[in-house]
This record gives C-alpha cells, sequence and structure tokens, in this order.
C-alpha cells in the first residue's frame, strides 16, 4: 500500500512526543538505572512514583515510573500547541468512536486521555510544570548525559493503518520499509517536531511498546555509558549496538531496564522540516536498513517488546520477517 500524502492541517496540532509512563517493580533498582547510570534528573519522588527529566528539558518529566507487580507501559504522553488543541483532540477522537476521558495528572494542566483504534494508550495535555533550565548545570551532567526524550517505536500488527491513523492527526513519515512481495508496509517512522520521528511503528505481536530512545550529544557519550555499564553490574543489561542505522543513520545502542523495558540511546540523525521533503524507501531484505554498520540485531529485538496495560496483544496481518541474527 503506498505511504498516504502528508496532512499539513490535521485537526489538532500536536508539537512532540512528552513523556512515557512505566510500571516497574522496584523503584530504587529503576532509579539506579535511569537516574545513577543513564544521567536522568530526578524531579520528583515518594514512595509509589519516581518522575526524571533529561538535561535540556524544561517540562517537570519525560518519564514516569510507577511502583507495580507487572512491568508495562500505561500511557504514551504528547504536548498539543494550545488549550484549543487539547479540546480539538477530544472533538476529533469522538468522532472516530475512540475513548474520551479528562483526567488528573500531577505536574500537568488538563489532560485528555484516549487510544488509536488498535488500542495503543495516548494522552493530550498542553501545559506542563516548568522546571528551571539546567543544561548549563554540568556539575549535574553524568551517565550518557541525556538531553532530551526523542521518540518512541511500538510494535503493530498493521503498520499501514497505524500510519494512516497518525497521518490523520499530522504526523509525517520520513522513512518506511516496504515488503516487496505484498506491498504492505514493515515498518515506518513518523514526526512532528522535525527529526525523523516521534513515533515509528514495526511489525510485530502488538500493539506493544518496542522502546523509547533518549537523544544524547555525541556518539562518545554512548562509548561512556558502555563502559560504565560493563563495570557497574549492567553488562546483562546491554542488547544491541553500538552501530549505526541505515534508516535514520543515528547511531544507536538499545539497552534494557531492570524490568526489560527497552531503552535507546541515539544521536546524529537528520532535520525533516520542510513539508515536502519525500518519505524514503527501504526493501525489507536490505540488511543496511536496519543496521548500517555493526553487528546485526538479534532475535530478542524482534520479540520482546513490553505490553500496555490491559491491552490485548496479537499477532501481526504480515508474516514476512527482516533479516535476523543467529
Amino acid at each position: 500500500m503506498p505511504v498516504p500524502a502528508a496532512n499539513h492541517y490535521p485537526p489538532f496540532n500536536v508539537v512532540r512526543l512528552s513523556h512515557v509512563e512505566y510500571v516497574v517493580r522496584d523503584l530504587a533498582a529503576s532509579k539506579a538505572f535511569y537516574a545513577d547510570t543513564l544521567g536522568l534528573q530526578v524531579t520528583h519522588e515518594d514512595s509509589q512514583t519516581l518522575c526524571l527529566r533529561a538535561m535540556e528539558e524544561r517540562g517537570h518529566h519525560c518519564i514516569v515510573l510507577k511502583k507495580g507487580a507487572d512491568p508495562v507501559a500505561n500511557v504514551l504522553g504528547f504536548k498539543v500547541y494550545s488549550e484549543e488543541d487539547v479540546d480539538r483532540a477530544a472533538h476529533f477522537f469522538k468522532e472516530k468512536a475512540l475513548p474520551v476521558a479528562w483526567i488528573e495528572r500531577p505536574h500537568q494542566g488538563r489532560t485528555l486521555r484516549t487510544a488509536d483504534p488498535f488500542g495503543v494508550p495516548m494522552e493530550f495535555y498542553h501545559r506542563m510544570d516548568r522546571l528551571p533550565p539546567i543544561h548549563q548545570k554540568y556539575a549535574l551532567y553524568r551517565g550518557v548525559k541525556p538531553l532530551r526524550i526523542d521518540h518512541v517505536n511500538c510494535f503493530s500488527t498493521d503498520v499501514d493503518g497505524s500510519v494512516a491513523f497518525w497521518n490523520a492527526i499530522g504526523f509525517r513519515v520520513t522513512e518506511y520499509t516496504q515488503d516487496a512481495e505484498t506491498g504492505r508496509l514493515w515498518a515506518a517512522w513518523l514526526h512532528r517536531k522535525g527529526g525523523v520521528h516521534d513515533i515509528a511503528f514495526t511489525n510485530g505481536r502488538g500493539p506493544r511498546l518496542h522502546h523509547i530512545a533518549f537523544w544524547v550529544p555525541t556518539p562518545l557519550n554512548i562509548i561512556d555509558l558502555l563502559d560504565l555499564m560493563s563495570t557497574t553490574g549492567y553488562l546483562g543489561n546491554i542488547e544491541r549496538g553500538p552501530g549505526r542505522h541505515g534508516i535514520s543513520n543515528a547511531f544507536f545502542l538499545y539497552v534494557l531496564d531492570p524490568d526489560g523495558h527497552r531503552v535507546e540511546i541515539y544521536c546524529s540523525d537528520y532535520q525533516t522540516v520542510d513539508p515536502d521533503l519525500e518519505p524514503i524507501k527501504w526493501d525489507l531484505k536490505d540488511p543496511q536498513r536496519q543496521t548500517l554498520w555493526g553487528a546485526p540485531a538479534p532475535k530478542s529485538w524482534f520479540e520482546q517488546g513490553t505490553a500496555f496495560e490491559g491491552v490485548t496483544v496479537s499477532d501481526p496481518i504480515l508474516k514476512a520477517q527482516p533479516i535476523v541474527a543467529p
């Protein structure tokens, strides 16, 4: 199926991916990983919740960790341009007969809770508590020196359907992988903020969250993190990389947190702000689409993901498979 034409006048205006909320079993272990090892900054902590932000971020949180028995993902959060856009989003989802609920969220203004047609839970808001800038407080920099949350990637049972829906709300495709035999999309990368993606969809059992990603200053920060993790008890949490993606051109590393939630450390992709930028097509059998150079992706990278709370997981429509490392 062809990639839909970019929708430059969506029903409401999404600025960017804002945050992700995870359930974790041990907040102390998660704090040791996200704050002490990766280097995110703690903005709130109590017996049930840990909120963190990255070094360039002024909003209160880019990741929220909730203590619980089952390590799942609760929600993907997106910032919209105005309070009116929150109302426009509610109208859009109501017209599509999708869930619409107004929820109370600490440190956020009015927040709309909803889901896409496949069950991916989302929330939209305009206002979040602002914190003082810390990007020049270099004494705080540690770990991989994360600057900001960049994107999420989700497993989808129907990538064509996911792309069609997210295109309808203004997300533009930058790159995609197409199965030559069926013509169906195997994966696609979509953005709002002018990078390669705020969200991507990969064919697989879903809907599930494949990973969240943080932007870092340079590839050398990733090398420093590898040295740190390999000597502080996290060697087994290094899943894939370092390497460079063909799609996005990004220098990458994938690691797993103590509950198995996947985190990508990411830099060096490219600007996509021109509204007439044409998407780049990749063949599913091209090994450089996933790894321009570096070791091929392991089997776990194609199979392991984080379930969304209360959302049923099913098999994908498309059965085609890319190259998988032994």
